[in-house]
C-alpha cells in the first residue's frame, strides 16, 4: 500500500482529493493537513511514502514545508500541487527535491497514476515542462548555477555522465539501457551512483542539473 499525506489549506480540495485517491485499492490516506507547519509532525507520526503538497498556503507554504522535509533523513517523496504551469515557487520546490508537480485540474485517473509512479521512484515531470519552468522563471543566479552544475557533472565517470544526460532528456531506464547498450539493472546502478556522488534526491534534480549545465 502507498501511504499518502494530503496537504492543502482548502478543506473542500482535501475532501475531493481524499475521495479520488482513497478510492484506489493500493493507496491509503494516512493523514491530512491544512498548513505546512503540520507536515513535519504528521510525517514523523505516520511515515507516508508520498506527500501531495499544495504550494500556496496562508501559513507555512508548501515550498517551505518541502525544503524542511528534504532536509530530514529518509524523507517521503513530495509532489507539489499547483494551479500554475510556470512558477518560481514550483521551480524552487523541484530544486529542493520535490519529485514533480501536478496541476489542480488534473484528471482523477491521471492523479492516481501519478501518485503510483512517484511511489515507485519514477519521474512524473516531463523534460518539456522542466524546460518551460527554467525558461520562464529567472532568479538572477543562472550563471552561478551553470558553473556549479558543470563542476558537479565533472565528478561523474564518462558512462555516468552519459546516463545523467539521458535522464535529463527524459529517458526511462529501459530507453537508456537500449540506447547505451547496457542492462536495466546496470542503468539503475548508475543512477543510484549519480544521486550519491552528486548528493541529489531524485531524477528530477539530475535533469535540472543537466539543464543548468547547458548540456
Amino acid at each position: 500500500m502507498i501511504r499518502l499525506l494530503i496537504v492543502d489549506d482548502d478543506a473542500m480540495v482535501r475532501a475531493g482529493l481524499s475521495m479520488i485517491l482513497g478510492g484506489a485499492d493500493d493507496i491509503v490516506i494516512v493523514a491530512e493537513a491544512g498548513d505546512g507547519s503540520e507536515v513535519p509532525p504528521l510525517v514523523a507520526e505516520h511515515r507516508p511514502d508520498v506527500v501531495l503538497m499544495d504550494i500556496r498556503m496562508p501559513g507555512v507554504d508548501g515550498l517551505t514545508a518541502t525544503e524542511a522535509l528534504r532536509g530530514t533523513s529518509a524523507p517521503p517523496e513530495v509532489v507539489v500541487l499547483t494551479t500554475f504551469h510556470a512558477d518560481a515557487q514550483v521551480l524552487r520546490a523541484l530544486r529542493a527535491g520535490a519529485a514533480g508537480f501536478l496541476l489542480k485540474d488534473i484528471a482523477p485517473g491521471d492523479l492516481v497514476e501519478a501518485i503510483r509512479k512517484v511511489a515507485a521512484g519514477e519521474p512524473i515531470l516531463s523534460p518539456a515542462v522542466t524546460r518551460q519552468l527554467i525558461t520562464h522563471v529567472s532568479d538572477g543566479a543562472a550563471g552561478d548555477r551553470t558553473s556549479r552544475a558543470r563542476k558537479l557533472l565533472g565528478r561523474l565517470s564518462e558512462r555516468e555522465r552519459e546516463v545523467a544526460l539521458a535522464v535529463g532528456q527524459g529517458r526511462s531506464n529501459a530507453e537508456i539501457a537500449r540506447e547505451l547498450y547496457m542492462s536495466v539493472p546496470t542503468v539503475k546502478a548508475h543512477v543510484s551512483r549519480i544521486l550519491s556522488k552528486l548528493d541529489l534526491n531524485n531524477r528530477v534534480q539530475v535533469a535540472l542539473l543537466v539543464y543548468d549545465a547547458g548540456t
